[in-house]
């Protein structure tokens, strides 16, 4: 494409993407590093088959808001580098000065920031996109590398962060028993307890990786995964007696499990929890998004 016509598109979306990135890093300065980089990736594009281009710097915007969000507890940058001969046309407005700042502050309320502050990369950024900016959760799920249905499950919690409706604390030591609960049911093979911690419609979604060493292990005598199953009696049936080696832990700021092998984390329980039931579970063997995950691992009870 013309690369005069992509400069007016972006432009024509700069205070859209502005308002975004802002609302994702809580900083009017690092915003528009934001914006810059996502010129940048627009700049070196192939963008011909792109019919929505608004939309597609929206994603592009979001993903370089996650990466930022995700390198702040190692290190803060006060920009981005610089973009050299494809840095995109600035505007006397669009440098981010005290009026500027003052201006985003003001369209968001500081008791938003706050709170925004306190939640885990993934879950801002689903928050943000969905509740603020009305972007579907397919569409969502993509850049935080989960299903729409966690990632709905991770707004959901922003929400409830955002109105009060549940301390912090509280809402992970529910999520820790539930994790708990399973955990046990399954090594011990009981399929009752499985069954009660499980909700009736719960749905198992497995990676492709998954898939495959499921495939492998089959022939050994283990249950055969599939990429999506559904319900309590056929989640309950591939797990019951399995689990062994899963230790707890907090995955993007909720609690879940992991299974390592010589002290390197190789795969995620993803857990969505609702009303003390499992209402969603995530299989995750891919190493990027293995690496993508913030996880800590917790001591065991």
């Amino acid at each position: 494409m013309n690369e005069e016509w992509l400069a007016g598109q972006f432009e024509a979306n700069r205070d859209h993407l502005r308002s975004v990135a802002y609302r994702m890093l809580g900083s009017a300065s690092d915003a528009e590093d934001a914006v810059q980089e996502s010129w940048l990736r627009l700049s070196r594009a192939d963008t011909s088959e792109v019919e929505n281009l608004g939309g597609w710097l929206t994603t592009v915007t979001a993903r370089v808001c996650l990466d930022m969000l995700r390198s702040r507890k190692s290190r803060r940058e006060d920009s981005l580098e610089d973009f050299g001969s494809h840095e995109a046309p600035r505007q006397e407005a669009a440098v981010a000065g005290p009026e500027q700042e003052a201006l985003l502050a003001d369209s968001v309320g500081p008791a938003l920031l706050v709170v925004l502050e306190t939640l885990a990369p993934a879950e801002r950024l689903a928050f943000v996109l969905h509740d603020l900016f009305a972007v579907p959760f397919d569409e969502i799920a993509p850049i935080v590398g989960r299903t729409p249905a966690a990632t709905r499950q991770l707004a959901s919690r922003a929400r409830r962060r955002v109105q009060g409706a549940d301390r912090p604390e509280s809402d992970l030591g529910r999520q820790r028993q539930v994790v708990d609960a399973f955990l046990a049911a399954s090594r011990d093979g009981n399929f009752d307890a499985l069954l009660s911690v499980l909700a009736p419609d719960v749905e198992l979604r497995a990676d492709e990786t998954t898939v495959a060493a499921s495939v492998a292990n089959h022939a050994k005598g283990a249950p055969l995964l599939s990429a999506r199953m559904t319900g309590a009696r056929e989640v309950a049936t591939a797990f019951a007696g399995r689990a062994r080696g899963a230790l707890p832990a907090l995955i993007d700021g909720n609690v879940g499990a992991v299974w390592m092998y010589r002290g390197e984390i190789m795969g995620l329980f993803v857990f969505e929890v609702e009303d003390d039931r499992i209402v969603g579970l995530e299989l995750v063997n891919d190493q990027d998004r293995v690496r993508a995950a913030e996880v800590e691992v917790l001591p065991s009870r």
